[in-house]
């Protein structure tokens, strides 16, 4: 058995306690084989985890990885004009070889700041599951679909094409990369489109991931159009189901709620994208109260405009407090859940909550710093002032991706020249 000790720290346990222990992992199941004092000093491999917590991995359950390459691109613009105006357009120039720069750029970021896994929607996503195999991250990917726009035989060419990307990639990466299909959203896909879409992805046990209730602009047009809310019309469409995930959910009413909780689809809260797009605040607290499982995602870096999780689960904190106009509300156990059991589960990933058995996804948490003392409540440390900065080792699946901050399945120089390389060839083409 070859096996990796993390020493000398303490652990975050899923009941959000503390304590003083070492874990041991099995490197060839990628697994944890035991948490507790002194584990075995003759491990073939050894992490320094003197001064520092261990955490579950952070899973980030609703990016567009490669879009580090639009990071800001544009910026102090509302959605739609965002998109149309900027986004789409450059994201119409670029190449597989752009994807697969900006999927690095994106896989290092978040190694960097102990992310382990996430959930992805675009496009040229053979480029992106390349570079997830390569980094050693765990991914939920798949290709986006928009048929707005196009004619009937583009519309169903990218539909297809979804189908297929989620058919072919669905365990690779030595079963690290699950996939999805993934209608962009309920406006940007024609009904008659996303019946067939869904109805075809279900068949074959295939999960739907969306965006939906982001802004106005997306629930008035079908409440005006339909007489009904986003979420009943999805539900008519099949796409809320256990399996199927949704981005966002800002403006969702208490119906709309009740219907997630009884099916038991996910929702991926992103409140940087959510706040610097003024797309609104999501009811977190009442999603949560629901009994709804909710995640959290950083979205893409070019509406963020970074992947730190740890930002995020601030954010989080700090926005789900105004919307319930209450302090006590969105609690910082409650994010750190997100960031971690929520994000897994809604994503259906393994990892998410360190215990004997399960997935061996960890980040390694520096607590050697100004802001990270005194050491009162480490929980609320990591809602309030960690940063993905903070993080010294990051390990998937049992392999180490960073030991102390150093990337060890990417080269971090290269693909920072790569990007800055591809980017200024973009900006021509555009």
């Amino acid at each position: 058995m070859n096996t990796l000790r993390i020493a000398g720290g303490q652990v975050l346990r899923p009941d959000a306690t503390v304590e003083d222990a070492d874990v041991l992992v099995d490197r060839d199941e990628g697994t944890i084989l035991d948490i507790g004092a002194d584990l075995d000093a003759d491990a073939d491999e050894t992490l320094d985890a003197e001064g520092c917590l261990v955490t579950p991995g952070l899973v980030n359950a609703h990016c567009h990885v490669a879009m580090t390459l639009l990071r800001g691109y544009a910026d102090d613009k509302p959605l739609d004009a965002w998109l149309r105006e900027d986004i789409w357009p450059a994201e119409a120039a670029l190449t597989p070889e752009d994807v697969r720069v900006g999927a690095e750029l994106g896989l290092v970021e978040m190694i960097k700041s102990g992310t382990t896994a996430f959930a992805d929607m675009y496009f040229h996503v053979p480029e992106v599951a390349a570079a997830v195999d390569e980094a050693g991250l765990r991914a939920r990917l798949g290709h986006g679909v928009v048929t707005l726009g196009k004619d009937d035989e583009d519309a169903r060419a990218d539909i297809d094409e979804s189908l297929d990307v989620a058919r072919e990639f669905d365990g690779a990466a030595d079963g690290r990369i699950r996939t999805a299909a993934m209608p962009h959203s309920l406006t940007t896909v024609a009904e008659d489109f996303l019946r067939e879409f869904v109805a075809d992805a279900h068949a074959e046990d295939i999960p739907v991931h969306y965006h939906a209730n982001e802004t106005t602009d997306e629930v008035d047009p079908i409440v005006d159009e339909r007489g009904e809310r986003p979420l009943s019309y999805a539900k008519e469409l099949g796409m809320l189901t256990a399996d199927d995930f949704l981005a966002h959910g800002v403006h969702v009413d208490d119906a709309e709620i009740d219907l997630l909780a009884d099916a038991g689809t996910g929702v991926v809260h992103c409140p940087a994208s959510n706040m610097k797009l003024a797309s609104g605040m999501a009811p977190v607290q009442k999603l949560l109260d629901a009994g709804v499982t909710v995640g959290l995602g950083t979205d893409g870096a070019a509406s963020n405009n970074d992947l730190d999780m740890f930002d995020e689960m601030r954010d989080a904190a700090m926005l789900g407090k105004l919307a319930a106009d209450d302090a006590s509300a969105v609690a910082a156990g409650d994010v750190v859940r997100m960031a971690t059991a929520g994000s897994a589960d809604a994503i259906d990933l393994p990892g998410g909550a360190l215990e004997v058995g399960g997935a061996a996804d960890l980040a390694v948490v520096d607590l050697d710093a100004p802001h990270l003392t005194p050491a009162n409540d480490l929980v609320s440390h990591l809602a309030y002032a960690a940063r993905g900065s903070d993080v010294r080792h990051t390990v998937c699946d049992g392999r180490v991706l960073m030991r102390d901050r150093e990337v060890l399945t990417l080269d971090e120089d290269a693909v920072m020249a790569r990007a800055g390389e591809a980017v200024a060839s973009l900006r021509e083409r555009v």
